[in-house]
């Protein structure tokens, strides 16, 4: 398994984490409405969830379930028309965009299948711009590549890279803050068996640091890694 890293405990508790029986994230009846001309989709129907420190939690589901809409609510990405998302006891839904900013900077990574990196920047690059949206300041980038077995790589840009690499180059990104809470939509679609592999066994290896997981996948690998499993249907939590 290659190490990923640091996150100590004492790092999560000096953002008021209260350790591996507390809810790093916690959703209470989410709600969501798209409307395009006179018709009305009701995306998210009261779906209530939590996710502990240390734990990693899937949602599973069919394409149109849901998923992506609430990972987008969970991350502060979009506001629901009706609940309240916490991460780790703040509200960060119905919060002016740059307070929901400052706390997704601050506490939340965000992996997707596609999208962390800027195609433009390097990989070392893109993790530096990361740090400085959050005002974090540059720190431990070296440690974080070498964790994630991309310090020959740290000067390539993404199309230079290969799919495996990429994964692990925006898993990188998601982690440049040492975040609480990591949320990936799909983040092995596009991979091989082998690589969706690796990818995960990073991914439990947060847990194992006091960092909540929540992977939004159709995956059964992904299911299989999980801590527990949620199941949305047309928007409802079915299992």
């Amino acid at each position: 398994m290659i190490a990923p890293a640091q996150a100590d405990g004492a790092d999560l508790r000096e953002r008021g984490v209260d350790g591996p029986a507390g809810h790093a994230l916690q959703a209470d009846s989410l709600y969501r409405f798209f409307r395009v001309g006179e018709e009305e989709t009701l995306a998210l129907r009261g779906v209530s969830l939590h996710v502990a420190a240390g734990e990693m939690v899937a949602v599973a589901g069919p394409s149109g379930s849901g998923k992506s809409t609430l990972l987008s609510l969970l991350a502060g990405l979009d506001e629901p028309d009706g609940g309240t998302v916490y991460v780790h006891r703040q509200r960060l839904s119905h919060q002016s965009e740059p307070v929901r900013a400052r706390l997704r900077a601050r506490m939340i990574g965000v992996l997707f299948q596609s999208g962390n990196l800027l195609p433009h920047l390097s990989v070392t690059s893109n993790i530096e711009l990361a740090q400085r949206l959050a005002d974090s300041g540059r720190h431990g980038i070296p440690d974080l590549l070498a964790g994630l077995n991309l310090t020959a790589r740290a000067a390539a840009y993404p199309g230079e890279l290969s799919g495996g690499e990429t994964a692990r180059a925006g898993l990188a990104v998601a982690l440049a803050n040492n975040p609480a809470v990591l949320l990936a939509d799909e983040p092995t679609g596009e991979l091989d068996a082998h690589t969706e592999t690796q990818v995960l066994d990073l991914l439990r290896a947060r847990t194992r640091h006091g960092v909540a997981v929540l992977v939004a996948s159709h995956s059964r690998a992904v299911a299989a890694a999980a801590d527990r499993v949620i199941t949305l249907t047309d928007g409802q939590v079915t299992r």
